[in-house]
């Protein structure tokens, strides 16, 4: 598959490494090097769905007179990429759902996240495909909502994602690292993963807390350099 703006090929050796990582870390790696990328409000269907991917984007807005349409855009997706959908928060009109989950599954898409609302949380589920939302509801968003722009930048949970970005979702939310801030950002963040782990094997031995994040200089880990 050839390489589109949101999208590098597969064996993307950052996507490997975000992949990797908790979102707790990299939210403190985003913190240290004073980046603002904790999508707030974003959580997953499911505690156990996980993303790492690339941003491809779509920003969605109220119909017109001419109505519009919800866009075929996901026919265009595939490994390693992810659907970010800004649909301004919007709670009363879903833009995904089953038909959208399977052929996004098909086609091998790391998931989706979406400021608004999905529906068919049943096929979701059942496939295993990670959705992270503002919540569900089965009202749908055709003749409510249209594709305004899609790989343009957009807000999710109050985060300028860009297409491209970088995406992690887990259970604790979504956090999104600019794509030309990725190496600083997972270089810490991995830093702060490692710290963490040793802190934990010092007090399975036996440690303090106190001792044990004093050895690793935890109360630095976050602070902005």
């Amino acid at each position: 598959m050839s390489a589109t703006p949101g999208q590098r090929p597969p064996g993307d050796d950052e996507l490997t490494l975000l992949a990797s990582l908790g979102t707790s870390a990299v939210s403190d790696a985003l913190d240290r090097v004073g980046i603002a990328g904790q999508c707030l409000g974003i959580a997953p269907l499911d505690r156990t769905f996980c993303l790492a991917g690339r941003a491809f984007t779509v920003r969605y807005g109220p119909v017109g007179q001419d109505g519009g349409t919800v866009g075929d855009y996901v026919d265009e997706l595939g490994p390693g990429q992810v659907a970010v959908l800004d649909n301004g928060g919007r709670l009363d009109a879903t833009v995904w759902g089953d038909l959208l989950t399977v052929t996004a599954t098909r086609r091998g898409v790391a998931g989706t996240v979406i400021d608004g609302v999905c529906r068919d949380v049943d096929r979701a589920l059942a496939l295993a495909y990670p959705i992270f939302s503002r919540g569900h509801w089965m009202r749908t968003g055709k003749d409510r909502v249209r594709v305004e722009a899609m790989e343009v930048a957009v807000s999710i949970g109050g985060i300028r994602v860009e297409p491209g970005d970088l995406v992690r979702g887990d259970g604790d939310g979504v956090v999104v690292v600019p794509a030309g801030r990725a190496g600083e950002v997972l270089d810490a963040a991995t830093e702060v993963d490692a710290a963490e782990a040793r802190i934990r094997e010092a007090l399975e031995a036996g440690s303090s807390l106190r001792e044990a994040r004093a050895s690793v200089g935890y109360h630095r880990l976050q602070t902005r350099r």
